[in-house]
C-alpha cells in the first residue's frame, strides 16, 4: 500500500479508471504531454495513448462542450480546468446542457462526465489560481458537487464520480495537493458520494468544514481537546446534494455548531447548513450558529492571504464564543 499526496491519489484513481473501462478519456490545458499544471495527469498520456489523455486549446468553453457531446454519446470524459478561475467560461455548457440533459430528454440521455479543477487559495498565487466559488455550482439543479479533503477521499470520490451518470464538479484544493500523505490503496474501491464523513466523535460542539479548511479544523479540535472542549467534526465532501441528517444527529448531540470554509461569507455554503440548522434543530441549539469563512473580497495577493483564510486560532476563538453559551 502506497502512502500518496493527494495530488498523486488524483492521478492513481484517473489511471486506475482508464485501465478499467474504456469509455473514460482524460482532456484538458497540458494534461497530455506536460502531465497538467500541478502533475495531477503525470504519466497518463504515455500509459494509455493520446487518444485517451490529450491536450486541447487553451478554451475552457469547448473543453466543457467537447465533454458534454462525449458524455451524451456513451463516453465518460474527464475534463480538467486549469484554475477554478478560468472556469467561468465554461458554465455556459456545465449550466445549460451538462446539468439540464437529462431533465431536457426525459431520461434518454444522461451526462456522465466530471469536471475537475484545482481551487482554493493558500499557494500565493493570483486571484485567479486562488477561487472558491463552490457555492455558484451547488447552486444549480442537476449538478453534483464534491470536494475531497485527503489523499484517500480523494482516491476513492473521484472514482464514484467518474461511475456517477451525472455530471459532477469535482474541486482539489489546492493548497492539499502536496501537503501530507496517507496510505492509499489502489483497490478501485469508489466510497459514497452524497455522504458527510464523521472524522472526529466529540459531544461538546460540531466543526464543519469540506476542502483544505479540514486541515486547520482538525488541528483546532486537536487543540480544543486539550482544553477540556470536544469538538465533532465533519467533513461535508459532497456539497451537492447535501447530506444533513449526519449533520443533524451531531447538531443534536452537541447543541453547538460552527461551519469553517474559505469561501467569501456572504451566500456561502455555510448560510445553506446554517439556515437548514435553523429549520430542523432550533430546539436542540445551546448557542447561535457560527460560521469562520473568508471575506467577501477578491482574495488578497500574498501578504494578506493568510489573513483572509480562516486559521487554527479563528476557529477556536469561535469555539470558546458559543461554549460561553450555556
Amino acid at each position: 500500500m502506497n502512502e500518496l499526496t493527494l495530488v498523486e491519489a488524483i492521478n492513481q484513481a484517473l489511471a486506475y479508471e482508464l485501465a478499467v473501462d474504456s469509455t473514460v478519456v482524460v482532456f484538458g490545458e497540458d494534461v497530455g504531454q506536460n502531465g497538467g499544471v500541478f502533475r495531477a495527469t503525470l504519466d497518463l498520456q504515455a500509459k494509455f495513448g493520446e487518444k485517451r489523455v490529450f491536450d486541447t486549446p487553451l478554451a475552457e468553453n469547448m473543453i466543457a462542450g467537447l465533454a458534454v457531446g462525449m458524455a451524451s454519446q456513451g463516453m465518460k470524459p474527464v475534463a480538467e480546468i486549469q484554475f477554478m478561475g478560468f472556469i467561468y467560461a465554461a458554465i455556459d455548457q456545465i449550466i445549460n446542457h451538462a446539468a439540464r440533459l437529462r431533465n431536457r430528454t426525459q431520461g434518454r440521455l444522461s451526462c456522465p462526465l466530471v469536471v475537475r479543477t484545482p481551487f482554493g487559495a493558500g499557494i500565493h498565487a493570483p486571484e485567479h489560481h486562488s477561487e472558491s466559488t463552490e457555492a455558484l455550482f451547488v447552486h444549480i439543479p442537476g449538478l453534483r458537487v464534491v470536494i475531497p479533503s485527503s489523499p484517500a477521499r480523494a482516491y476513492g470520490l473521484l472514482l464514484a464520480a467518474i461511475r456517477d451518470p451525472d455530471p459532477v464538479i469535482f474541486l482539489e484544493p489546492t493548497r492539499l495537493y502536496r501537503l501530507f500523505k496517507e496510505a492509499v490503496p489502489n483497490s478501485g474501491e469508489a466510497l459514497p458520494l452524497d455522504v458527510s464523513f464523521v472524522l472526529r466523535e466529540g459531544t461538546d460542539v460540531t466543526l464543519i468544514s469540506w476542502g483544505s479548511m479540514m486541515h486547520e479544523t482538525l488541528m483546532a479540535a486537536e487543540e480544543l481537546s486539550r482544553l477540556g472542549i470536544s469538538a465533532e467534526v465533519i467533513d461535508v465532501a459532497t456539497l451537492k446534494p447535501l447530506d444533513m441528517a449526519t449533520i443533524l444527529v451531531s447538531v443534536e448531540k452537541t447543541g453547538r455548531c460552527v461551519i469553517i470554509h474559505e469561501a467569501a461569507r456572504t451566500s456561502g455554503v455555510g448560510a445553506e447548513i446554517a439556515a437548514e440548522l435553523a429549520e430542523k434543530a432550533l430546539t436542540f441549539l445551546l448557542a447561535p450558529i457560527q460560521r469562520v469563512t473568508g471575506f467577501d473580497t477578491i482574495v488578497p495577493l500574498y501578504k494578506l492571504e493568510s489573513y483572509y483564510l480562516p486559521s487554527k486560532e479563528k476557529i477556536i476563538q469561535t469555539v470558546k464564543k458559543v461554549m460561553e453559551y450555556t
